[in-house]
């Protein structure tokens, strides 16, 4: 492991009777990443992040921390991460600030000043003397993201921390996330099933799939793998599918509903757009789509055959 993995996991398996919930994962997070890990409900994503934060032991493999075996040298592993794992808990009949303090006192105690800190971190300040109970989910979320960098940590595990809120409620933790990587000059690793928000945030990212590693690596890289979808929206119909099969090959078009997919590259849209419209067809949507949701579907969907 060099200096600038924070993370490595080593063949990691976590098995329960017969049946392996995460098997053979390999996963590297280098420092300065905001990590997403990313899978289906159910593909192994949680019980990964717990073996991580050593709340369960791995049936297999290793992990290592900032060079430490988490296995072997736990305390020293451990000493520069948080985490929030599902759902935060907290006492709802007491404040946030008070959450905080108890949650400090577990680890020697926390200042005053880090506490009103993190809540301003969050955007909590003007309710961190409110009972918990009166908050909504996505202040409980943010809630938890301030319990997780109480200690100030250098890397960040956040799992599913938008599950639930509403597109303003998910705005704020991507923004805090990138705040985070940018201006605290955190590591984090982000997971969910929310594959859009972590296109919009993440730098580098792994998929997996039924406990396993489907791929790893540059968000960017990654997204360039495959041929690139563009949806075509018109009328005449039937003129816009002859036009678009005759031009660029009937096997490259697919009817959908009313769209057309097509695949080809996105530098061609502008001339065949030029063609449509001097061929007289009305167009109501042109939309090239080379996603992370898409990427994600595809190889989760073939590696499920």
């Amino acid at each position: 492991m060099t200096g600038d993995l924070i993370l490595q996991t080593k063949n990691l398996g976590k098995q329960y009777k017969r049946r392996w919930a995460v098997h053979h994962l390999d996963l590297e997070v280098h420092r300065g990443d905001v990590f997403g890990f990313l899978g289906p409900n159910g593909a192994g994503k949680s019980t990964t992040i717990r073996m991580l934060l050593s709340l369960i032991r791995p049936t297999e493999g290793e992990v290592f921390l900032f060079n430490y075996s988490l296995a072997r040298e736990r305390e020293k592993a451990l000493r520069s991460i948080g985490g929030i794992v599902e759902k935060p808990d907290f006492y709802l009949y007491l404040s946030a600030f008070r959450n905080l303090e108890i949650v400090g006192s577990l680890n020697g105690g926390a200042e005053k000043k880090r506490i009103e800190e993190v809540l301003e971190l969050v955007g909590l300040s003007a309710r961190a003397r409110d009972k918990v109970k009166t908050y909504s989910h996505g202040m409980k979320q943010r809630l938890g993201i301030a319990q997780s960098l109480l200690s100030d940590p250098e890397f960040v595990i956040l799992d599913e921390p938008t599950s639930g809120l509403d597109p303003q409620g998910m705005k704020e933790i991507r923004d805090l996330i990138r705040h985070l990587a940018s201006d605290r000059q955190k590591t984090v690793m982000l997971s969910s099933h929310l594959l859009n928000e972590v296109e919009m945030v993440a730098t580098r990212m792994a998929v997996i799939n039924r406990g396993e590693l489907v791929t790893q690596g540059d968000v960017g890289a990654l997204l360039e793998k495959g041929e690139k979808v563009v949806t075509f929206r018109g009328q005449p119909a039937e003129k816009l599918l002859s036009i678009l099969s005759s031009r660029i090959g009937a096997e490259k078009v697919t009817l959908k509903g009313d769209d057309l997919l097509v695949s080809m590259p996105f530098e061609d849209i502008p001339a065949i757009t030029r063609i449509l419209v001097a061929e007289g067809i009305d167009i109501q949507a042109i939309i090239p789509r080379r996603s992370l949701e898409e990427y994600f579907l595809s190889i989760t969907e073939s590696d499920s055959k």
